[in-house]
C-alpha cells in the first residue's frame, strides 16, 4: 500500500442514540461502529467482511459522510472530512461515491436512466446538455448497456442491469474511491461474477480504490487486495487476502472461513459452529465480545484489557484477545507488547 493513503480512518465511532420516557431523554446508544481504524491506498481494494449487523454498512456510509460520525476522524486525500460542513463537502463528494446493495431501492423509479446518471453532472454544474447526453451514453456503454437504455426506467431492467446503472451513476464524476455496499448480494449467483469482473475492469481502467463490503468471504477473496474482518462494531483482523485465507489467526475469522461452501463435493472440511448469540450493540460486553459470545473461560481477564489490533506477522494485524487466539499467538503478542519489540496498531 502507498505510504500516503487515499483514505485514512482513525478511531471512528458511530453511535445512534436510544431515547425513551415522556421527555424522550437519551437512555442509551447503539454502538454500530466503535473505534475503527483503517487505511485504503490509491488503486487498492479493501474487503470488509462480517456477519449481518456488525456495522459494515454503517461504516461505509460514514466514510462517504452519509452518516455523521460520533467521534474519530476520516481523512480523504489529507482532508479531514469529519470537520467539513455540508457546503464545503459538496465539491469533495466528486471524489468518493457509493454503490448500494439493492439497486431497486437506490434508483428512483420515476426518473429515466438518463436522468439518474445525468443528475450528478447537473448538481455539480458540469457540461452542456449536449455534452451530458454524450457522457451518459458513454457511461452506459462502459458498463455494458446499450444507449437505448437511457430512455427507459430502472424497473424495466433485471437486477444485474439495474446494478450496472448504479455503477454508471457512481462513475459519472470520475471518483477516486467507491464504497461498494454488498453490491452483488441481491443478485443471482450467475450474475454476481459478471458484476465483480466489471468492477475489476473499471478499477484497472480508472485507477479506482474500493471499500468492498460483503458478508461472503468467498466473494471478497477474488476482488480484494486486503481484507478487514469486523465483529460487533470493531475490526478484529486485517491482512492481505491471500494471508487471511491461508493463515487466519482470529477465531471469528476462522469460523467465517469454515462456512464457505467447497466446490468439491468430496472435500471434507471441519466446520466451526458458532455458539451463543451475538451481543447487542446497545449493551456490548465490557471485555472480548466474541469471547463473551462463546462463553470462553478467559473472558473475565479481557475486561479492561487493551484488545486493539497488533502486528502478528508482516502485513497481518489481529486483535490482542486471549479468547480468540491460539495460546502460541497470544503469548507472542503478549511478550512482544511487554518487551515493546512489536507494538504496531493500525
Amino acid at each position: 500500500m502507498s505510504a500516503s493513503p487515499l483514505l485514512s480512518v482513525s478511531q471512528l465511532r458511530v453511535h445512534f442514540p436510544v431515547r425513551g420516557g415522556v421527555m424522550l431523554r437519551q437512555t442509551g446508544a447503539v454502538r454500530a461502529v466503535d473505534g475503527v481504524t483503517l487505511d485504503i491506498g490509491p488503486g487498492e481494494t479493501l474487503g470488509l467482511v462480517g456477519e449481518s449487523g456488525c456495522g459494515k454498512s454503517t461504516l461505509g456510509k460514514a466514510v462517504v459522510r452519509l452518516l455523521k460520525p460520533t467521534s474519530g476522524s476520516i481523512h480523504f486525500r489529507d482532508i479531514d472530512i469529519t470537520r467539513v460542513d455540508q457546503r464545503s463537502l459538496r465539491p469533495l463528494r466528486r471524489d468518493f461515491q457509493m454503490i448500494f446493495q439493492d439497486p431497486a431501492e437506490s434508483l428512483d423509479p420515476r426518473m429515466s436512466v438518463r436522468s439518474i446518471i445525468e443528475e450528478p453532472f447537473i448538481i455539480h454544474g458540469l457540461g452542456t446538455r449536449a455534452e451530458r447526453v454524450q457522457w451518459v451514453d458513454g457511461l452506459l456503454d462502459r458498463v455494458g448497456l446499450p444507449a437505448s437504455a437511457a430512455e427507459r426506467y430502472s424497473f424495466e431492467f433485471s437486477g444485474g442491469q439495474r446494478q450496472r446503472i448504479g455503477i454508471a451513476r457512481a462513475l459519472a464524476l470520475k471518483p477516486k474511491l467507491i464504497v461498494c455496499d454488498e453490491p452483488v448480494s441481491a443478485l443471482d449467483v450467475s450474475i454476481q461474477s459478471q458484476i465483480l469482473n466489471l468492477l475489476v475492469e473499471l478499477q484497472q481502467d480508472f485507477g479506482l480504490s474500493y471499500l468492498f463490503i460483503a458478508h461472503d468471504l468467498s466473494v471478497v477473496k477474488h476482488i480484494s487486495d486486503r481484507v478487514a474482518v469486523m465483529y460487533l462494531g470493531k475490526i478484529v483482523e486485517v491482512a492481505t487476502a491471500e494471508m487471511i485465507y491461508r493463515d487466519p489467526r482470529h477465531a471469528y475469522t476462522k469460523a467465517l472461513l469454515s462456512a464457505i461452501p467447497s466446490p468439491d463435493p468430496q472435500a471434507r472440511r471441519a466446520k466451526i459452529l458458532l455458539e451463543g448469540d451475538v451481543p447487542s450493540p446497545l449493551d456490548p460486553p465490557p471485555g472480548s465480545a466474541f469471547g463473551h459470545r462463546m462463553g470462553h473461560p478467559r473472558y473475565p481477564e479481557t475486561i479492561g484489557l487493551d484488545l486493539a489490533l497488533r502486528k502478528i506477522a508482516p502485513g497481518h494485524q489481529v486483535a490482542a484477545d486471549p479468547c480468540c487466539l491460539t495460546r502460541e499467538d497470544w503469548e507472542k503478542l503478549r511478550t512482544a507488547h511487554a518487551g515493546e519489540a512489536v507494538d504496531e496498531m493500525i
